[in-house]
């Protein structure tokens, strides 16, 4: 059975416009959160990371568009393009696109929107991503709320596993929108300050807006230098509640599982964990239990949200792209602004950055309506 692996990779954030960039900012310990006042968005101040607009506009110009598009729409264009460029590789029938995203064009619904409403479908921001490129299927669409990014992950592999395609190019992306903003403040789950996941002293989770594009394929011949081999990945839903985890763990314990024997590795082969690391208290609770039931609490771990804060259906994919570059650097990167651990089972917290020899990660995610993935990678030599 064929071989999967992410390779050509792209972030679009407030740390910088390519990987090299984000990766070097986070090395450096620096945060992409700040406390913002705009009264468009959210009646109240908050603290969220969010892409310069300028810097946006003007590589969006560069890709000479021959339409106007959305905001949204924009950031997955200037992402992709860059990851598309760097593969080489020509768009045929062996190659898909998967958009990975929780709410897509949410804004165009806004009063003052200059876009029809429809394009808030999802199945329209496929399209748009597929004309612009040339791609000669449509776009398939993953958006299963919080885990939509490292699900995408897991659907590209499988399709390339049944022979659907030799290579797929995922892009993920959301915004810091005013919906999505009232909808966390109505949770009262906001924290003015950046977010300080699994610590006894977080006040909350922030909100956070990139675009992130990689590059999954079966041919060694078409990896980057920094890639990585997809070695087991899985997804269930726990059932629990439309927005509250289960408070066993299950859903979370369950993809572990069933990751690692698909891997065939042993647990004690996982070098370290790419959390979910919401800062909210049942999320970093519910994490904390699954990873002690599956043997993995002295595993060291971080939460990449204190940089970024939450990028809702990007998020999986951009700590995915991270931790491809925390493997091939050796670096285990600090889960920021850690200082005291506020769940109750233990957890082996990266609290500086350090190097170390690493070879595979765990990356897991979860999300609203209980959905749960988890994901084993595999650093290519």
């Amino acid at each position: 059975m064929d071989n999967v692996y992410l390779s050509h990779n792209n972030i679009v954030s407030s740390l910088g416009f390519n990987s090299d960039s984000v990766i070097d900012n986070i090395e450096k310990g620096n945060c992409g959160l700040s406390v913002y006042e705009d009264k468009k968005v959210l009646h109240v101040p908050f603290c969220s990371s969010r892409i310069n607009q300028n810097e946006l506009q003007k590589k969006y110009k560069d890709l000479n568009p021959k339409s106007e598009h959305t905001r949204l729409e924009k950031m997955m264009l200037v992402s992709l393009s860059d990851t598309i460029s760097k593969s080489n590789l020509a768009l045929d029938e062996r190659t898909g696109l998967i958009i990975s995203t929780t709410k897509g064009n949410i804004d165009v619904l806004e009063e003052d929107s200059s876009f029809p409403e429809s394009r808030a479908y999802l199945s329209e921001l496929g399209d748009q991503i597929q004309v612009f490129f040339g791609f000669k299927d449509k776009a398939i669409i993953v958006s299963n709320a919080c885990v939509s990014g490292i699900l995408a992950v897991a659907v590209a592999k499988r399709m390339i596993r049944q022979g659907k395609y030799d290579r797929i190019f995922i892009v993920a992306g959301d915004m810091v929108t005013q919906f999505i903003l009232s909808g966390f403040n109505a949770f009262q789950a906001l924290s003015l300050e950046p977010c300080r996941p699994y610590c006894n002293s977080r006040t909350g989770i922030n909100i956070g807006e990139v675009a992130a594009s990689v590059l999954v394929t079966k041919d060694p011949i078409e990896l980057a230098q920094e890639s990585v081999q997809i070695i087991g990945e899985a997804s269930c839903n726990d059932a629990n509640h439309i927005s509250g985890p289960s408070r066993t763990g299950e859903g979370l314990f369950r993809c572990i599982e069933n990751a690692v024997q698909q891997s065939g590795i042993e647990k004690k082969d996982i070098d370290y964990i790419s959390g979910h690391g919401t800062a909210t208290m049942f999320n970093d609770e519910m994490e904390s239990i699954a990873f002690d039931r599956a043997g993995l609490s002295k595993t060291p771990l971080n939460s990449l949200k204190s940089y970024f804060g939450h990028t809702l259906g990007a998020s999986g994919l951009l700590e995915s792209i991270i931790g491809i570059h925390s493997l091939h650097k050796n670096t285990l990167f600090a889960s920021l602004g850690f200082q005291d651990l506020g769940v109750s089972r233990p957890m082996n917290i990266i609290k500086k950055t350090t190097e170390k020899n690493i070879n595979t990660f765990l990356k897991t995610a979860s999300g609203f309506g209980g959905s749960n993935t988890a994901v084993l990678f595999k650093k290519v030599q």
